[in-house]
């Protein structure tokens, strides 16, 4: 007579150590690496797409803090359960200044000097009227198609704990994928 359990309890127990040893590489890389994120709504325009899906380096900024330019996901912070995606133009003691349909920033010397996107669209502009000077731990946000973007002109400066971290690969449409260089952006 032929012990047929024996072997399904092996195959059984096989399934459950890959599973295990699965879980043990991917739990920490999803939790603590990469995070993925689904890009909701035009704000972003003409950078990233409403469905576009996103993989978010979650480590980088444990290493150096964000700068210019880069794109970053972070908490709303009127409300912490909803996730934003947006552009950092200002960082922390920085003076930022909108008027006049254009986009400055505060030098050191105190000088204002024009911010430079070459990632937007020459028919693209900031309206508002605004002059802003950081705190020591905040970031200036605008969403890439600031007509359609709630953004650091509505809700104020980011502190630096909602930071989610930076966009890393847009994964999804597979014909727009790419990967994002950590490379700060010269204001």
């Amino acid at each position: 007579m032929v012990n047929y359990l024996k072997p399904a309890f092996l195959i059984l127990w096989e399934v459950v150590k890959v599973a295990l040893v699965s879980l043990a590489i991917i739990l920490p890389i999803r939790y603590f690496l990469v995070q993925p994120f689904y890009v909701k709504g035009a704000s972003m325009e003409p950078n990233f797409y409403d469905h576009d899906y996103l993989l978010i380096d979650e480590l980088s900024y444990h290493f150096r803090a964000p700068s210019h330019g880069e794109v970053v996901v972070f908490r709303y912070p009127r409300d912490p359960s909803n996730y934003f995606i947006k552009r950092i133009i200002g960082l922390p003691n920085e003076r930022v200044v909108v008027r006049d349909n254009e986009l400055y920033l505060g030098s050191a010397n105190g000088e204002l000097v024009k911010y430079k996107e070459e990632y937007l669209g020459e028919w693209i502009r900031t309206v508002g009227s605004l002059d802003v000077t950081l705190g020591s731990n905040q970031y200036f946000v605008l969403g890439d198609n600031r007509s359609a973007s709630l953004d650091s002109r509505a809700f104020g400066a980011i502190d630096e704990h909602v930071i989610v971290g930076r966009v890393w690969v847009r994964a999804w449409p597979l014909e727009r994928w790419a990967v994002y260089a950590a490379e700060p952006v010269a204001p």
